[in-house]
């Protein structure tokens, strides 16, 4: 079964700008996801782990799996595309918050404008740094 990771000391704290976005777990397997800051918002990177202990006690990660590991890793890609998107809506309803703040002064129906042009040109410009890492 999959899980998040949850630290209970870290509760309801921003993760720190080094750390992980979130951690998925099924057993000694995890999908670390990492947010890295760009111009038109974050984007999202998952690294996959098998966690294991040496001779000394010491935790180490391993990067490859075995054929019975290979179902729960895919299992962790699908919770952890999951999880992306969800961090993803996230971040847009913190900029419409943002935008709505911005905006205390302008009337309603040109606020919703004000997001739709925003919003649509950082999803423009997303589109056109997707189509040029294409070529």
């Amino acid at each position: 079964m999959t899980e998040r990771n949850h630290d209970p000391g870290n509760a309801g704290q921003q993760p720190d700008n080094n750390g992980p976005a979130d951690v998925l777990r099924d057993g000694n397997i995890k999908a670390t996801i990492w947010k890295n800051e760009r111009e038109n918002g974050p984007s999202y990177n998952t690294t996959f782990a098998r966690t294991w202990q040496d001779e000394s006690g010491a935790y180490r990660d391993s990067h490859s799996f075995s054929g019975t590991e290979l179902l729960r890793v895919s299992e962790l890609a699908r919770g952890a595309y999951a999880r992306t998107n969800e961090l993803r809506r996230e971040h847009m309803q913190e900029l419409e918050v943002e935008i709505s703040r911005d905006d205390d002064d302008t009337p309603p129906h040109d606020q919703r404008d004000n997001f739709k042009a925003k919003r649509g040109s950082q999803d423009q410009e997303s589109r056109s740094q997707t189509v040029g890492r294409r070529k």
